[in-house]
């Protein structure tokens, strides 16, 4: 499968640091994605070196650096979506599709067509997930496991086709 270079891991990622709010590991962020989504008085509270995102939904510890500092998610520019407990819950910030998008498309179907409008989009080159994404890096590993759990949700198997998906039929049959 092709690698999108939204979706690569960064080249030397820096060691993971545990997040003072929570204690869980932090993911380095680069200075684009603190500086698009940070309020400016934040930003410039936070520190420089060794700069880390944390995922932990019930942490208010948002982006954390190596000497202690932190930014809290109550001053970014934006709702973060893997913290929030009420919807819309943004998911994709590139292309505005939410937690309750998918639910709703998986609810209807059992299949979701939003990960491979996601694809061509980054394919297309439209996407900024660096600036955009409060975690830094592509969405789509996120929007699989909230493709996922929706699933789980209405009662379907993890993978595989949904049994209200619609059938197509094989023209090579004779």
């Amino acid at each position: 499968m092709e690698q999108l270079d939204c979706c690569a891991a960064p080249k030397a990622e820096a060691a993971r640091v545990p997040c003072p709010g929570c204690g869980a590991n932090g993911k380095p962020v680069g200075e684009e994605t603190v500086q698009g989504l940070l309020i400016p008085e934040a930003l410039a509270a936070l520190g420089v070196q060794g700069r880390s995102f944390c995922r932990t939904a019930s942490c208010p510890v948002l982006y954390f650096a190596a000497d202690g500092s932190v930014a809290h998610k109550a001053q970014a520019r934006v709702r973060v979506g893997m913290k929030e407990t009420e919807g819309p819950r943004p998911l994709c910030y590139c292309f505005g599709h939410t937690y309750e998008d998918v639910a709703a498309e998986v609810a209807g179907g059992g299949a979701c067509s939003i990960p491979t409008l996601i694809t061509a989009e980054v394919r297309a080159g439209r996407c900024a997930c660096e600036r955009m994404n409060p975690a830094g890096n592509c969405c789509l590993g996120e929007v699989n496991r909230a493709v996922k759990e929706a699933r789980v949700a209405v009662g379907l198997p993890l993978d595989g086709p949904s049994p209200r998906a619609p059938v197509v039929p094989d023209e090579r049959r004779p």
